[in-house]
């Protein structure tokens, strides 16, 4: 590309090396969560969430679990201004749950701020300025002293307006633009803050570190925390949070990353809503935690009835390829991936492991209220005779021998690349009945009876278009005699009969459904399938769809 010139790194490295998070293999427990959809999520859309719509979504925050939610900039909109005051007014925030506002270091904004929350049970005051090198040159033109007396300006009118107000207030700062700001100067003006709030075991403070702009490789932003986490005055007291965006596309990176290093909590939105490329996504943080046995804290399981209504009051889509949440992550067209996610279903229901481990699965998705039928195998030109297979059971209770499923895979697959289009599993089962089962031309079969009982001598009644005529024929069995007499009767030849057969269940009434395969001269293996109450009747039935087939092919192929 042109002009790489141009660019160059923008973050700083800590003074000194931080990798102690290097040495812990993954996230024990879950993080305080704080969402931010109703203030970084919301300004970020096309059209902002009128009043009734930031209720709802404020209601099913709560309902998935949230006990921190930033609730907007009241000093900045009315809308938002009104949504809190109906908030506490009504007595809409249950008691476990904390509501956040954010503020600038401005003393107006700061004085809205606190007129908005009066009479709130709890709530995080959220202050913030910005601290990196491009905005302090380019916006504020500000010298390093000058932004850090307004971090210091806002703490103390904080703790004034604190004091003057109805309500419990606990405090917030970030050093918004962190990671484009020199790493001593982000804890100067941090322990600058810390050290006019001095908080305590019974009054802790937060400490914000956001990548306000992804600038860097996760492991960068990883060693920013550990080495702000050490040294941070009252670190004791201090709950150490994250705000990832995710310009670079490793929110989720970053984020675990810095709880390793040593953040207590992290900010972030539902399916990364946000400014520019968005806040990292919770519902994935969330969710990867659950996939390593830890407790999210969170609950995602009707995955589907959280992105309807996201949806709909966002304005916004959850793609197809959204971890977890979006349709096809859990899809599988590939034949081979279609196979042995298959093997790997039916290994469990024989197996019965503790632990879920389906390959190409991360998660069992009846767990986040996802369906097996439709969510995860779906049929295309390019799946295979597992994955066609295992939909026709899982949904019809059809369990084909493997060489049927080879030739009926072939079928499907040929039928979807003709029309160009995914068959839906419906539209797969009524290949398979028109194609293989009950066939009734050219040769219909209409009845049977058995004579002799020592060598099955039997007398079956065909039809073959408007004449109706008996045929005999002798065998070790009464389907081996059926078998000889139409081998007999219509002059063909074949060979090795494969059967199998299983008890169908359809609704109430419980039937039989059998299969049978024929292997002609030419080395080709001809299938059919027979349902009927009767198990017997079900077997003649799928000889008679075999030997069609092998008539029909034969006919077209003269």
């Amino acid at each position: 590309m042109k002009n790489v010139e141009k660019y160059a790194r923008g973050y700083f490295m800590p003074p000194e090396t931080s990798l102690k998070w290097t040495q812990k293999e993954y996230m024990t427990e879950a993080p305080t969560w704080c969402s931010v959809d109703l203030r970084d999520g919301n300004q970020a859309l096309i059209v902002p969430m009128n009043l009734e719509e930031k209720l709802e979504y404020f209601r099913m925050l709560v309902d998935i679990g949230f006990k921190e939610i930033e609730v907007g900039f009241p000093a900045a909109s009315e809308t938002e201004f009104v949504f809190l005051r109906t908030l506490i007014e009504q007595e809409l925030i249950p008691d476990d749950v904390t509501i956040q506002v954010l503020t600038q270091s401005r003393e107006h904004i700061i004085r809205k701020t606190f007129e908005s929350l009066k009479g709130a049970k709890k709530a995080v005051v959220h202050l913030y300025n910005s601290t990196s090198v491009a905005q302090r040159e380019q916006v504020f033109r500000k010298s390093k002293q000058e932004i850090i007396d307004i971090a210091v300006a806002g703490a103390k009118l904080l703790q004034q307006c604190a004091e003057e107000t109805e309500g419990n207030f606990q405090f917030q700062y970030s050093p918004e633009s962190f990671t484009g700001t020199e790493i001593e100067f982000a804890l100067e003006i941090c322990n600058s803050v810390l050290d006019i709030w001095r908080p305590t075991a019974d009054n802790p403070v937060i400490i914000n570190l956001p990548a306000t702009v992804s600038m860097s490789m996760p492991h960068v932003y990883a060693s920013q925390i550990e080495y702000m986490s050490e040294h941070l005055n009252f670190r004791e007291h201090v709950i150490l949070s994250l705000h990832p965006h995710n310009d670079r596309g490793t929110g989720v990176a970053d984020a675990e990353l810095g709880v390793l290093a040593g953040a207590q909590r992290v900010e972030g939105t539902l399916f990364g809503n946000g400014e520019r490329t968005g806040n990292v996504d919770i519902v994935t943080l969330a969710l990867n935690l659950y996939s390593h046995g830890v407790d999210p804290k969170l609950n995602f399981e009707n995955i589907p009835a959280i992105i309807a209504v996201y949806e709909r009051l966002t304005k916004m889509r959850v793609s197809e390829r959204h971890p977890y949440g979006g349709e096809l992550v859990f899809t599988a067209f590939s034949g081979s991936h279609q196979d042995a996610i298959a093997k790997g279903m039916k290994w469990r229901e024989e197996k019965e492991p503790g632990t879920w481990s389906v390959p190409y699965l991360l998660i069992d998705p009846k767990d986040i209220g996802r369906e097996y039928e439709g969510d995860i195998i779906r049929i295309n030109s390019q799946s295979g005779k597992g994955g066609i297979g295992y939909v026709l059971q899982l949904k019809y209770g059809l369990d084909l021998p493997a060489k049927m499923r080879e030739n009926f895979g072939y079928f499907v697959k040929n039928v979807s690349d003709h029309r160009q289009k995914e068959l839906m599993p419906d539209e797969i089962y009524d290949i398979f009945q028109k194609e293989y089962v009950n066939i009734k031309t050219p040769v219909e079969f209409v009845k049977y009876r058995s004579a002799d009982q020592e060598n099955f001598q039997t007398t079956v009644t065909i039809r073959t278009g408007n004449e109706v005529k008996e045929i005999e024929g002798a065998g070790n069995g009464r389907l081996d005699a059926i078998s000889n007499a139409l081998q007999t009767s219509l002059g063909i030849s074949y060979t090795d009969l494969i059967y199998k057969e299983h008890a169908l269940e359809t609704g109430s009434k419980s039937q039989a459904v059998s299969y049978i395969g024929i292997t002609a001269s030419d080395g080709r293996l001809y299938w059919g399938c027979g349902i009927d109450v009767d198990i017997m009747t079900s077997s003649v039935k799928a000889l008679f769809s075999a030997v069609n087939q092998f008539i029909r092919l034969k006919n077209s192929a003269s």
